[in-house]
């Protein structure tokens, strides 16, 4: 769970996670000023140039983290295709799809000491308030925790359908919850074994 950087060394891993956190939240900013599927699907391509130096192996990874994101493609794109707005619809998905992208891809090569490092800084401020370590640790543990929570919910839907023709629903919702609080044990657990936050 606490280790979703990938072990294939890219130069983007070599860049600080200062650098990288800036670059993502500059570029998810900016994709918000497209407004044309045309653009946006040229800010996709960029996205899938920059997984290019991990090689094959790299980049197979980062689209099997996006498989979580296609049964929300496929609601979207069915929903704006049966209301006429097909362009509308490709500007929405072409955007969700490249900001999921940038975020893996910075997850990927970033280390979550790294990450905790960036959002302690950010919490300074708030330390009369609550110490930053702790705060920066809810942050980074967020954005490691989404991504694998994804690809539970994707695994647990893959086993429905291979035991049963019916959709699953609502059903995995419980083992996916399940799951979840079982993993917020493990990390605890982890973070416990290393001394805890302080």
């Amino acid at each position: 769970m606490l280790t979703l950087t990938s072990p294939v060394e890219t130069p983007w891993h070599r860049l600080s996670a200062g650098t990288k956190l800036a670059a993502l939240a500059a570029g998810t900013v900016g994709l918000f000023a497209l407004k044309t599927p045309e653009a946006l699907a040229l800010a996709l391509a960029g996205v899938a140039v920059l997984h290019l130096p991990g090689g094959r192996i790299f980049a197979a990874h980062a689209l099997r983290m996006l498989r979580p994101l296609w049964p929300f493609v496929a609601v979207v794109a069915l929903w704006h295709l049966w209301t006429g707005e097909a362009r509308a619809g490709a500007v929405v998905l072409l955007r969700m799809v490249t900001a999921v992208a940038a975020a893996n891809l910075v997850t990927m090569t970033t280390r979550l000491s790294d990450m905790l490092s960036v959002f302690e800084w950010l919490a300074r401020p708030l330390a009369p308030l609550i110490p930053p370590r702790r705060l920066a640790l809810a942050f980074a543990l967020v954005i490691r925790f989404l991504p694998a929570m994804a690809l539970t919910m994707a695994r647990l839907h893959e086993a429905w359908r291979a035991r049963s023709p019916r959709r699953p629903g609502w059903r995995v919702l419980v083992p996916g919850v399940l799951a979840a609080l079982d993993d917020a044990d493990h990390a605890a657990d982890a973070l416990r074994a290393r001394g805890g936050t302080d």
